[in-house]
């Protein structure tokens, strides 16, 4: 393995893993490979100390951490980790973190144990006010703004003051963004125009909140050169202030191009769910919504959050149910139609609806059709017309593969028979 030729250093790298050999010169030989310029060479070099159970060199295992190719540095912070109790590893890992090479620095000060932060505080301050690459300055932004220490959260807030880059900027207003600190509405509202650094900081005005934050993201809102990322950030940020025109800057928003901007007007209508709509809210709520519970999967059940309970989105579900292909967004119309959640005039009607999707395909929808049979009988204290028939298909559905589903048809046949009995019972 310390041949002058490339390949024939490879070929006995990988003749000493095959065969398994151990012993102070094999780890001594995988440890110079570290330092190889054949990336090869590093990978099995790593694969071997790693099959030894040892770190081999250390300083030369640390600088990997910030070698180009993936499949190195990824090995490497995977067996700095590993081997993170060893004294040896974790003093080296102390002293990259203070001043190695930016490239193995970043993971080394993500990587660096709690302890050893409030030691390196002074130095860290100093390199957080500048010097360092912006990478550098970001890990350790992520350091110290996790530390309760005023010392550490002043570094950060002055830090945030002075900062000129973007990508710094957004990192230090994420990480102070969920203090609620009044000292982020200034550099919050510097920032806020800026690509990059806008979500952040629209995100961190939300958490100011008061009359300042939310005039500045209201403006935000309604300016058409906003950046989609600044408006998605500031629309879900809106809503968590919960404003008395939150509603009406949403809603809007649900149509825009950029499905970033529909995400985030859904999450800012998905808090003001939490605390419910105004009256004057809820049916302008439903009518925006419930044509676009398909428009994005992935948002299905946030969608599904904001319309349970309202009974102006009703009919419009009842029309959605049959209509859609899509699985997911049938389980969740079935699902708000639920009478446990909402009522209305039509309720009693919405029995056929239920049924006709005992036998859907997908299995969700089949157990939130039993779980409505079992509500509507519940809530209406009515025998089903056609009982036996109903009886027969939820019996059907005790073979289901699926668990849930079997469990929501027992369910359904309980609310039955409680129901029957209660009739029986009842004096004539």
């Amino acid at each position: 393995m310390a041949d002058d030729d490339p390949w024939v250093r490879r070929q006995a790298s990988l003749a000493s893993l095959r065969l398994g050999l151990r012993g102070r010169e094999v780890v001594d030989a995988y440890a110079r490979l570290l330092g190889d310029p054949d990336h090869h060479l590093r990978i099995n070099a790593l694969e071997g100390l790693l099959e030894l159970g040892v770190p081999g060199d250390v300083p030369a295992l640390l600088r990997l951490m910030g070698d180009p190719h993936y499949g190195i540095w990824g090995r490497a912070r995977a067996m700095v980790s590993l081997f993170k109790d060893d004294p040896e590893v974790e003093a080296e890992l102390v002293r990259t973190a203070r001043w190695g090479a930016d490239a193995a620095r970043v993971p080394a000060l993500w990587m660096l144990p709690d302890r050893h932060v409030d030691r390196l505080l002074p130095s860290l301050v100093k390199d957080l006010a500048g010097g360092p690459s912006s990478e550098v300055r970001c890990a350790v932004a992520f350091r110290l703004a996790s530390r309760d220490r005023p010392q550490a959260q002043d570094a950060v807030f002055n830090a945030l003051a002075a900062e000129r880059d973007p990508q710094v900027a957004a990192q230090l207003l994420f990480r102070l963004g969920r203090s609620g600190d009044e000292r982020l509405l200034e550099p919050a509202s510097r920032w806020l125009g800026d690509e990059r650094a806008g979500p952040a900081a629209a995100a961190a005005l939300g958490s100011v909140r008061g009359k300042a934050a939310t005039r500045l993201l209201r403006a935000v809102l309604t300016d058409p050169a906003t950046p989609a990322p600044t408006l998605a950030a500031a629309a879900t940020a809106y809503g968590e202030l919960g404003s008395w025109d939150a509603v009406w800057l949403l809603l809007p928003l649900l149509d825009h191009a950029a499905p970033k901007v529909y995400e985030g007007a859904l999450r800012g209508l998905d808090t003001l769910a939490d605390t419910g709509f105004r009256p004057w809210e809820r049916a302008a709520v439903a009518r925006a919504l419930v044509p676009r519970l398909d428009t994005r999967p992935i948002l299905v059940g946030v969608a599904e959050r904001v319309l349970t309970g309202l009974a102006e989105a009703l009919p419009g579900l009842r029309q959605l149910v049959d209509r859609t292909a899509s699985p997911l967004v049938r389980a969740a119309a079935l699902s708000l139609l639920d009478p446990h959640l909402a009522t209305d005039a039509h309720t009693v009607d919405d029995l056929p609806l239920f049924v006709r999707h005992l036998d859907d395909a997908d299995g969700w929808v089949r157990r939130t059709a039993a779980r409505g049979i079992a509500h509507w009988v519940k809530e209406t204290h009515t025998i089903p017309p056609g009982a036996e028939r109903l009886r027969d298909l939820l019996t059907a559905l005790e073979p289901d593969p699926a668990g849930f589903v079997r469990e929501a048809a027992a369910e359904a046949l309980r609310a039955l028979d409680d129901c029957q009995n209660k009739a029986g019972s009842t004096p004539s």
